[in-house]
């Protein structure tokens, strides 16, 4: 499987370097906070279900993106 975190994946919303104020719906199954930018599912490291965060996208793959928290 090619990848390339750098480019607009896809069908994607997101742009590696976006910002978003988003809340976390969830907490996936290696304990990343789950939330959703457009319908895509963004995966959030050290957050947890109910935090509201601004995030900025880091990977954008073909069904999921990354991102990394930059304020509380």
């Amino acid at each position: 499987m090619e990848y390339s975190g750098e480019r607009r994946g896809f069908n994607s919303p997101l742009n590696v370097g976006e910002t978003y104020d988003v809340t976390i719906e969830d907490v996936g199954r290696e304990g990343d906070g789950i939330t959703r930018v457009e319908g895509f599912v963004v995966f959030v490291p050290n957050t947890k279900k109910g935090d509201t965060v601004k995030i900025r996208v880091t990977k954008v793959s073909r069904r999921v993106g990354f991102a990394e928290v930059v304020a509380e």
